[in-house]
């Protein structure tokens, strides 16, 4: 089955990722409309040896339209989705927008594929952080009820866009020159530095990215018991977050369990090679579908072997973000 595809938020890095996915992944389609702003209107992009033309993102983009991946931000998502909707298309959509409406459906197509068809006309697609981190937490929790998580996160520059990734590159330069760093994209000086997440700090002390992994998290595994507490950093990588959980369990686990969970896990791979001191790094998940797993031991600090320390990368463009909605759209189909 094809469909009538549409884009929103093409020209930025997640647009960009969707493209080379599609392309990839071979993605049916008929007819394949690319929308961004006002200012990114008239570029071209050539996609499967056809060029096309960016058009201005307008609620009247949609007629015809069956499927439409959203990537343009909370602000344009509210705006224009439900405009989408009404012309009949489905909205899988990459902001924060939607993600804790109760009727909304939050899906990883590992975790909660069934959430698909309980759709009313848009699905969520979680931050990338929370998908980064819980894909490979979701066959352990399966297994073995999950009563504690600690996350702590080590997000790439490309969680921030385009921009940033480019603010990254001109920082280093700036520096190895010996020059003033500047910043525009980061608050603070993103290159050989690393700063809590430049999201906003709400009353309780934890930033908006630490408690949407928290909230998100909840909604995916359709359960508030499980006790999760984070601490995100950025850090001076271009693309790939990386991210340290522990994680308590309601029976005993050892680590030989949890690599024999992880190795048939969809969406995950293994690299745990303690011999050699090798483990998941950025430059292993960069450009790749799964989500890295190693450093699987034992937290000796819990008693009865509840509690496990596990350390992962993932690409936060691809599964982090285009690929989890592309995933969507191929189950749509």
């Amino acid at each position: 089955m094809a469909c009538n595809l549409a884009i929103a938020g093409v020209t930025g890095a997640v647009g960009q990722e969707f493209l080379k996915i599609l392309e990839q992944r071979d993605f049916p389609f008929d007819s394949l409309k690319m929308l961004a702003s006002s200012r990114s209107a008239g570029k071209k992009f050539k996609f499967k040896r056809k060029e096309y033309t960016v058009e201005e993102l307008r609620k009247n983009s949609f007629k015809n339209i069956d499927i439409a991946l959203f990537s343009a931000g909370g602000e344009r998502s509210r705006e224009f989705a439900p405009a989408a909707v009404e012309e009949g298309a489905v909205v899988v959509d990459n902001s924060s927008a939607f993600r804790m409406s109760p009727d909304i459906p939050l899906v990883i197509p590992e975790i909660n594929p069934q959430k698909i068809k309980e759709h009313k006309g848009i699905i969520a697609n979680p931050n990338c952080s929370t998908i980064v981190g819980i894909v490979p937490v979701w066959p352990l929790h399966k297994a073995n009820q999950l009563k504690r998580m600690i996350v702590s996160t080590y997000q790439a520059a490309s969680g921030a866009g385009t921009s940033a990734m480019m603010e990254l590159e001109n920082q280093s330069k700036q520096l190895l020159e010996g020059k003033e760093p500047t910043c525009k994209a980061f608050k603070y000086q993103i290159a050989f530095n690393i700063f809590s997440h430049d999201s906003d700090i709400g009353p309780n002390g934890y930033n908006t990215e630490e408690m949407k992994m928290v909230n998100e998290t909840h909604k995916i595994f359709d359960t508030a018991d499980i006790g999760i507490t984070c601490t995100c950093i950025r850090v001076p990588v271009f693309r790939t977050h990386c991210e340290s959980i522990n994680l308590e369990f309601t029976d005993p686990i050892s680590p030989e369990q949890v690599k024999d969970l992880l190795s048939t896990a969809p969406g995950v791979s293994l690299i745990d090679d303690a011999e050699n001191n090798r483990f998941p790094m950025p430059v292993d998940a960069t450009g790749k579908d799964d989500i890295f797993v190693g450093r699987i031991r034992q937290d000796e600090s819990v008693p009865d072997k509840r509690a496990i320390n596990i350390w992962v990368a993932g690409d936060q463009l691809r599964k982090g973000a285009a690929l989890n909605a592309v995933q969507i759209a191929e189950k749509l189909l």
